[in-house]
């Protein structure tokens, strides 16, 4: 089982990109879904059809979805939905502002992941290929499950204990101010699904694929974005720029108009291809008509790809987190590609180490040997964070 997950900034093109790689794999011999978790739903659009929350035949070993989130967003979090609304009327503020400000902020996105994760698990399929959202919403995803980890796994616990030990007195008080054992069985189900979210995009066989354009902003972006991916453990396998201006001929010379964008793009490009090397950047010409349909989306993939297998690993895996022991300690090394030392931020609290770059932030819980260590120095070179830790002698011996 292959996944590939497709992103980048709204509008390079990355829902032609994955519509592309789909009907590439699957017209040489692999069954593939296409899916998109992506609001906007353009795949339906991409390929001229209709597609449904169920895979849907679009050609033989070809079937595309369209997620209905709301229809998980039901399935995994009415319940919680219930209890906030309660709260909140009992609290007079008004039915319709109350049922707004109980929308969980990301839901649709989130829950429709739990769809990949079910798909995936399925088994009927060689290659899944995931049309995501644009990529503020897609890191914002990715980094949820450690995040909602985090607080279940250490505020809940003490929570649910202390609710169970009075709630008979609070709830001829408070009422359905006190959230019911279902409630927090809510939470706990979504927390349980999402960690099986977090392992199956974090697999091997997964990797994601950054979809640019070759401009200055866009550009800038995807740099980011490959920081910030391999920060939460996610593995790039390449990146596709879309919109390439062909360069002139000698039977049709480029006018002047042409020629300065031709230039100003091949000189985005050979800074992408220097910077993430040795990832390859597979680049699709700008086209005269809009590749709709199977046909043409097929030939898209065809340009991108050529004889390679669209579902291939297209470089060998980097190691995202690693950890090694020295002569006086241990070095705990995280990748972060093309990240700048003044970006990067660290802070040890307690049994955890939190890693910041820019506005994107992991905490890393320790091993246990490094829980008694204490943090001597980092370095950043070459694309890697370096931490050094040496055992803490007043903690080291101790059983």
């Amino acid at each position: 089982m292959r996944v590939l997950l497709f992103t980048g900034k709204g509008g390079v093109g990355k829902t032609t990109a994955s519509a592309a790689t789909a009907a590439l794999a699957a017209s040489r011999g692999r069954k593939t879904l296409v899916l998109s978790t992506d609001p906007a739903h353009s795949l339906a659009d991409a390929f001229g059809t209709r597609l449904g929350a169920e895979p849907t035949e679009i050609d033989t070993g070809l079937y595309g979805m369209q997620v209905d989130a709301q229809r998980a967003f039901e399935r995994t979090w009415r319940e919680v939905q219930g209890y906030l609304l309660a709260v909140l009327e009992r609290a007079g503020v008004d039915a319709l502002q109350a049922e707004e400000l109980t929308v969980l902020p990301g839901a649709e996105e989130v829950l429709a992941l739990l769809e990949v994760r079910n798909q995936v698990a399925s088994g009927r399929w060689d290659l899944v290929v995931v049309d995501c959202a644009p990529t503020g919403e897609t890191l914002r995803l990715l980094a949820l499950p450690e995040a909602l980890n985090w607080y279940v796994e250490k505020v809940f616990p003490a929570q649910r204990r202390a609710l169970r030990a009075i709630r008979p007195l609070l709830s001829r008080v408070a009422g359905p101010a006190v959230p019911a054992d279902g409630v927090f069985e809510a939470v706990e189900r979504l927390h349980r699904e999402l960690g099986d979210v977090r392992r199956t995009l974090t697999a091997p066989s997964t990797s994601v694929r950054l979809v640019l354009t070759p401009e200055a902003v866009v550009v800038a972006e995807a740099r980011r974005t490959l920081t910030s991916l391999a920060l939460y453990g996610y593995r790039v396998d390449g990146l596709v720029a879309n919109r390439v201006f062909p360069a002139g001929t000698d039977d049709a010379p480029a006018d002047d108009w042409r020629a300065g964008w031709v230039a100003a793009q091949a000189a985005q490009l050979d800074g992408v291809r220097r910077d993430v090397h040795p990832l390859p950047l597979l680049t699709s010409p700008y086209r005269p008509a809009e590749p709709v349909g199977l046909e043409a989306l097929t030939a898209l993939g065809e340009e991108l790809y050529g004889q390679a297998d669209p579902g291939a690993d297209a470089a060998p895996a980097e190691e995202l987190l690693g950890l090694e022991r020295t002569s006086d300690g241990f070095v705990l090394a995280l990748a972060l590609p093309l990240a700048r030392r003044g970006d990067v931020g660290l802070t040890r609290s307690g049994d955890e180490l939190v890693v910041t770059v820019g506005s994107h932030r992991r905490v890393l819980a320790l091993p246990s040997a490094l829980k008694r260590c204490v943090v001597t120095g980092a370095t950043l070179s070459e694309g890697r964070l370096a931490i050094r830790f040496e055992p803490d002698p007043d903690l080291w011996m101790r059983p």
